[in-house]
């Protein structure tokens, strides 16, 4: 029996028991990928046989719109009370999936303590540090001694999410350093917190992009992350748990964006989301073919005079696409890393010439013998293998310039890049081709 069936038997019986047991059994991820099948009225009856901390860790396991479904079946009490078993950023999150009216209500009944704290990181974007980062830190002001600070992290403790690192702030809350718990324990009980900080080497503000702090976490292998505002008082901690699934969301993002997708397009998105997500880049597309078509259609006479130039000409082309699409997905990694900038790295653009140079020759000369030996003609390779280099060094340079040049101008550079570098390849190796076969056409009669 699977699990989905093991729960729809369980919702037929209406055991609370075997219900509450399945979260011993199964992880609440896999739990919630199977409910996600229910029907309304199964799912209604099974998120009521659950008691309200396993609920908490269900929410927490779900996707926006299987969390949206879970908590309509809940009044607004219900869900107060499953809050109580959850961190506050991720009451901030479920919260801001309900309806504006309903989010008042919930709000407005939510103990003071927590409000301060809720109305904070709702004010950030979703996609900020501010909406990712966790409120559940231990912050301690410099002036504690060690026997101190040890005392109140013993009282707080039970209620928060990080320990092992402490942070240290002045009277104002402004962030001054870090100290360990292995630092604390092992120091002269009479040693100021002040004294055993370490400085902070890394810091986020809470209206970055998350980006940023994505790009922190991996560049320097971080564990923990602190956001603070603009007068340095810190506002909470992004833990490497916590940007994990920002990564990967990112790094799917610009593939989806690379190839003409909206990132908010799922498997399973209607046709007509779907067809309305793709359709315009398709059309910007066609554009651009036609800009390529227009170039084949200056040399018809040279085709038509020596039809095996259609059968080469795609070969060209495509081996230029390819060469930089390799390029532009190593650039646009390395933007996304904040590794890369037009202004301090444009000499690279040299590195990537010889690339296609070398490259170019060896596929030319592996092409232009092919053709040879079908064709029997020694004109026709060497235009292929001077045709191929000259492409293949365009396009390894676009794939290097075009999302660099993009990313100065603030456009994204994972939208918009292989639509340019497919015009340039395209255009380029047509006119470069047919052009150089124009030029030797005698000898190819």
């Amino acid at each position: 029996m699977n699990l989905l069936e093991e729960i729809r038997k369980i919702i037929y019986i209406k055991d609370e028991i075997l219900i509450n047991r399945l979260f011993d059994e199964y992880h609440p991820v896999d739990i919630a990928l199977e409910a996600d099948e229910l029907e309304d009225d199964e799912l209604e009856t099974f998120v009521h046989l659950i008691n309200h901390e396993n609920m908490a860790h269900l929410l927490e396991a779900s996707e926006e719109d299987f969390s949206a479904r879970i908590m309509a079946f809940f009044t607004d009490d219900e869900l107060i009370d499953i809050f109580t078993h959850m961190e506050t950023s991720i009451v901030a999150d479920l919260l801001g999936v309900l309806s504006t009216v309903r989010r008042k209500a919930i709000f407005s009944s939510i103990k003071s303590a927590d409000k301060v704290t809720l109305k904070m990181i709702l004010s950030f974007d979703e996609e900020s540090a501010g909406g990712i980062m966790t409120t559940n830190f231990i912050a301690l002001r410099e002036n504690l001694t060690a026997v101190e600070a040890v005392k109140k992290i013993i009282s707080i403790s039970p209620k928060t999410e990080i320990i092992d690192k402490i942070f240290v702030t002045d009277n104002y809350h402004r962030l001054k350093g870090i100290v360990t718990m292995r630092d604390l324990l092992v120091s002269h009980s009479d040693t100021l917190l002040s004294d055993l900080l370490e400085e902070v080497d890394f810091y986020v503000y809470g209206t970055d992009d998350q980006e940023v702090a994505a790009n922190l976490f991996s560049k320097y292998e971080l564990d923990i992350l602190p956001v603070v505002n603009s007068n340095m008082a810190i506002l909470g901690v992004i833990t490497s748990e916590d940007i994990i699934a920002i990564i990967d969301q990112e790094h799917n993002e610009d593939m989806l964006q690379m190839h003409g997708v909206n990132a908010d397009e799922e498997y399973d998105s209607t046709l007509f989301e779907s067809f309305k997500s793709r359709i315009p880049w398709l059309i910007v597309n066609l554009v651009t073919a036609f800009l390529a078509s227009s170039v084949v259609k200056g040399f018809e006479s040279t085709i038509s005079q020596v039809v095996v130039l259609s059968a080469a000409m795609p070969i060209v082309t495509g081996m230029g696409g390819n060469a930089g699409s390799q390029t532009l997905s190593i650039i646009i990694t390395s933007l996304a890393r904040g590794e890369l900038s037009l202004k301090e790295d444009y000499k690279l653009i040299f590195k990537e010439i010889f690339l296609g140079l070398f490259e170019g020759a060896i596929i030319g000369i592996l092409a232009a013998a092919v053709f040879v030996f079908w064709h029997h003609n020694i004109y026709l390779g060497f235009i292929l293998f001077f045709a191929m280099i000259l492409n293949m060094i365009i396009a390894c340079s676009m794939g290097f310039l075009i999302p660099l040049i993009l990313d100065k101008i603030k456009i994204d550079p994972a939208i918009a890049s292989s639509i340019f570098l497919t015009t340039f390849t395209d255009t380029c190796g047509f006119f470069i081709f047919l052009g150089l076969a124009t030029i030797f056409l005698p000898f190819l009669i």
